[in-house]
């Protein structure tokens, strides 16, 4: 799979939760892999609310948002998320900019919260780094 998120915000979104641990590539790139499948599960679920409503635009509240945070607060680019949001769902389909906002403010408090967890799980560890085996030992775990 392509992974369509640069991993810098990615990196930088886990080095906010880290303290003063260090963030390996590798779990940059995982997170990043998986923030991408979570958004584009979350836009095929969105697209399935705007064709019940009779819509081909996918809307912020598609994705269960209804105040939309201006897009400078956020870490994630909307580009990517926009071509995140598109992998998986018909051409027939528009997402609109509040809805690409929306799909980037829940990503970002998603990648947080997996961030945080490994950042938990490194120290549990007993080591310095944050790697991709913190993250996919999240996931084993939780999901």
């Amino acid at each position: 799979m392509n992974v369509e998120l640069p991993f810098a915000p990615v990196d930088t979104i886990i080095r906010r939760n880290a303290g003063d641990l260090r963030v390996s590539a590798d779990a940059s790139k995982e997170l990043a892999t998986r923030i991408q499948e979570h958004g584009s599960e979350l836009a095929i679920d969105a697209a399935e609310h705007a064709t019940e409503d009779g819509r081909k635009t996918l809307m912020a509240e598609d994705f269960g948002v209804e105040q939309v945070v201006d897009k400078d607060d956020l870490e994630l680019p909307v580009a990517p998320v926009d071509r995140i949001a598109r992998l998986e769902i018909d051409d027939r389909y528009r997402v609109s900019m509040d809805a690409r906002i929306a799909l980037a403010d829940i990503l970002e408090d998603y990648a947080d919260n997996v961030a945080e967890a490994a950042a938990i799980l490194a120290r549990h560890a007993d080591r310095r780094t944050i790697t991709d085996d913190d993250i996919e030992t999240y996931f084993s775990l939780f999901e």
